[in-house]
This record gives C-alpha cells, sequence and structure tokens, in this order.
C-alpha cells in the first residue's frame, strides 16, 4: 500500500490484551517484533509498546481502511496464537494542520 493511500489524518489503535492462553514464548514473542518490522518498513507502523502500569500494550498504525487494520492486527501472531486479543480503535487525529479537526480558529 501506498502511504499516499492512507488517510493521513486517521490511525488505527490496536490494543492488545493478554488471554487465559497467554504465556511467555521468546518465538511468538519474535514473530511479534518481526510483525512490527514489517509494518515499519511499509510505512504504517506509526507507535508501538507494552504498557508499564497494566498487561497488554499497544499498536498504532496507519491503514488504507477499517478493514485493512482488522487484517494487521489478525496477523499478529500474538493474536494467531491466542495469546493476545485485540480492540480496534479508529482515532482521528487532531493538530495544527486540520486546525484542530476544524475548529480551532485560524
Amino acid at each position: 500500500m501506498e502511504a499516499a493511500e492512507m488517510q493521513e489524518d486517521i490511525c488505527y489503535v490496536i490494543l492488545l490484551s493478554p488471554t487465559e492462553q497467554d504465556r511467555r514464548d521468546m518465538g511468538i514473542i519474535r514473530a511479534h517484533v518481526g510483525h512490527l518490522q514489517e509494518l515499519e518498513r511499509s510505512g504504517q507502523l506509526v507507535l508501538c509498546g507494552p504498557f508499564s502500569d497494566c498487561p497488554g500494550g499497544m499498536v498504532i498504525i496507519r491503514a488504507a481502511s477499517r478493514e485493512e487494520a482488522v487484517r494487521i492486527a489478525e496477523r499478529d501472531p500474538y493474536v494467531l496464537t491466542g495469546i493476545r486479543s485485540y480492540e480496534l480503535r479508529t482515532w482521528g487525529l487532531s493538530h495544527a494542520g486540520n486546525r484542530h479537526m476544524g475548529i480551532a480558529a485560524e
């Protein structure tokens, strides 16, 4: 996917939560990191990391559609192996370039 195809004021937040099948498996962890590296190479990864105050983590991506974001979340080895579930959120970005979603005075 070309970066120009992505909506620049929309990101998708993938919230990863441990499941009952959760286990520390270095093979799965390495595969998850490989998935993140692939997203980074394609220009889709914005930010990612584990939470320090509770179990789980977050991956913020750019995608051309919510459907594509679902496909990305569902091919994460954490989700594929069942050690994490995910919740997907669509995040509208507020910034000076879009006048904070058209609300700010010029």
